[in-house]
């Protein structure tokens, strides 16, 4: 790293900048099993200018820039796999203007969900995306993150109205407005959403809110067999029911969630439920949806309407990945992420099921099945590198499916590093068109360089 790098950065930002050994150690790494790299610097911009500034630096000095949120992300995409520079965006933190008649918010990157939540507590509106991590808003932009209430409420791609990013040259630039609808020009905010800061960093957001439910009630229901619990999810979607989340759990991480947890239920395959609406629509989405799993061979719902319990469940739900980990203390945790067509999740989930029955890996399966989006939390021995190599195998394989069912390689983790190599698969010819939008936004490749693309020739 260049030391008159490092003095320009420090006259720009003073004691905003580090380079202690914990703090680069604590920017390398994500949740995910990739292996950690560390940047060599760690600054921490409060503005979009002075995130500008160091991108020009950074740029001159032929410098990666790799931005960080919350480092909850679970492909290795905040990974400095060339060195670098992390600009850690917790600082730019402030909640810059609710429009509460036009339903919407503009915030700094740094904003987490959990934050603005409580912010908007008092104003009858709320954020919905929920990946389960407090996870940044600007994080969650970068990788088109979703979570249990896409199914109701749309992931990041469908909530985000406009972005604020600074380019590989320095330059600010604004992808939109407020509208709820615009027919002017390329789409610019969609091409930043999911981007993972490869065409530039993302600085403020502004996001769709919602209104807060007038009632709200969750239910669990058990069933004898995953392939029974998926298709009464598909009859659920197919039917029109607007379930705000249906959540599916395998036997084994029923029984993680249930010692991890302290759940009063079986461990059987089972979907977590949510209502939101009037009492009356609340009520009848739930008689519905008792007479569909019961075709199923579903058992009677354990309801709760009590806020307390509800948060106690989907707590649970989102303490998933910490359960499966204690089923097996010192194992590594690979989490997959596929997505399909809902009419294709079944034979997709029950082909993958197979696979890992065949293995000697221990693995437990979850899903936000109401939007066909599913995944497998492999436990794995970090002494035993064949380990690694058959999740590999058993992934490549899923993924593969998925594709050749009309899905999708991942369906909010994002690419990263460890999705890269399904990029061709999926895309084609299409892929040669998204590095032609790298080069031409970042001709010398200084924007959070090996993500996506292990290569941009």
């Amino acid at each position: 790293m260049s030391t008159t790098l490092l003095e320009a950065l420090t006259n720009l930002l003073g004691e905003r900048v580090s380079t202690a050994a914990a703090v680069l150690d604590q920017h390398g790494k994500d949740e995910s099993h990739h292996t950690p790299a560390p940047p060599d610097i760690v600054v921490f911009p409060e503005s979009s200018e002075e995130v500008a500034a160091i991108v020009r630096l950074c740029a001159d000095a032929r410098t990666p820039v790799i931005p960080f949120g919350a480092g909850t992300s679970l492909e290795g995409g905040i990974g400095a796999l060339q060195g670098g520079v992390c600009l850690d965006m917790t600082g730019m933190n402030r909640i810059i203007q609710v429009n509460a008649d036009d339903l919407d918010v503009t915030v700094e990157a740094g904003v987490t969900r959990k934050q603005l939540n409580a912010d908007l507590r008092d104003t009858g509106l709320f954020f919905p995306i929920d990946p389960g991590a407090d996870a940044t808003i600007g994080g969650m932009t970068s990788t088109r993150a979703s979570g249990t209430n896409a199914v109701r409420y749309g992931t990041m791609r469908e909530n985000v109205l406009n972005v604020k990013a600074v380019l590989a040259d320095g330059r600010i630039i604004q992808t939109g407005g407020r509208a709820r609808k615009s027919a002017a020009g390329y789409d610019l905010t969609r091409m930043f959403v999911g981007a993972e800061g490869t065409l530039g960093v993302i600085t403020e957001v502004t996001v769709r809110l919602f209104g807060v439910p007038e009632a709200i009630s969750a239910a669990v229901c058990s069933f004898p067999s995953v392939e029974n619990a998926v298709r009464c999810c598909m009859l659920t979607i197919q039917s029109g029911v607007p379930v705000a989340r249906v959540e599916l759990l395998d036997a084994t991480q029923m029984r993680a969630c249930i010692q991890y947890s302290n759940l009063d239920c079986e461990p059987v395959p089972t979907l977590f439920f949510e209502f939101h609406g009037s009492q009356a629509n609340v009520e009848e989405q739930a008689n519905t949806i008792q007479d569909i799993a019961s075709e199923f061979g579903g058992g009677d719902f354990q309801w709760t309407g009590q806020t307390e319990d509800r948060n106690k469940l989907w707590q649970a739900r989102h303490d998933a990945l910490y359960a499966a980990l204690a089923l097996k203390p010192g194992a590594k945790a690979w989490s997959t992420d596929v997505c399909l067509p809902i009419s294709r999740l079944a034979d997709c989930i029950e082909e993958t099921r197979f696979d890992i029955a065949a293995s000697s890996l221990l693995a437990t399966m979850v899903g936000h099945v109401g939007d066909g989006n599913f995944h497998v939390i492999f436990l794995l021995d970090p002494e035993r590198p064949q380990d690694f190599v058959e999740a590999q195998r058993i992934n490549d394989r899923m993924v593969s499916r998925a594709i050749a069912m009309e899905g999708t390689c991942t369906g909010e983790h994002g690419v990263g590093i460890g999705k890269r190599h399904c990029l061709e698969q999926e895309f084609g010819d299409a892929l040669d068109i998204m590095r032609d939008l790298k080069r031409t936004l970042d001709p010398l490749n200084v924007m959070n360089p090996g993500k996506i693309f292990a290569q941009v020739p």
